[in-house]
């Protein structure tokens, strides 16, 4: 089953590498959709595709990229209307 999420991941999360990272990790999970920093510190994403893969990549967001701390991460599930065709970095 294909699913959409929305994630939005705080801690120190920026300056460490972890959108770059999420892409790798994303790409090689066969996902879509977007990673993106936001002005506030944290690091926010959407992600399409199989439902595992999904659950997945929401697991290595709870931990992140090497030099990261995540905190918290706050999950909220979409409606799946394959939005995107691949994953990308929003600057």
């Amino acid at each position: 089953m294909k699913i959409k999420v929305h994630v939005i991941i705080s801690g120190r999360v920026q300056g460490v590498w972890f959108r770059v990272n999420t892409k790798k990790k994303a790409d090689e999970l066969y996902l879509s959709g977007w990673v993106k920093n936001t002005e506030d510190g944290k690091v926010e994403a959407v992600f399409e595709g199989d439902e595992k893969n999904i659950y997945d990549m929401i697991r290595w967001c709870s931990k992140g990229s090497t030099n990261s701390k995540v905190s918290k991460i706050e999950i909220f599930k979409k409606k799946y209307i394959k939005e995107y065709d691949n994953f990308s970095i929003v600057y």
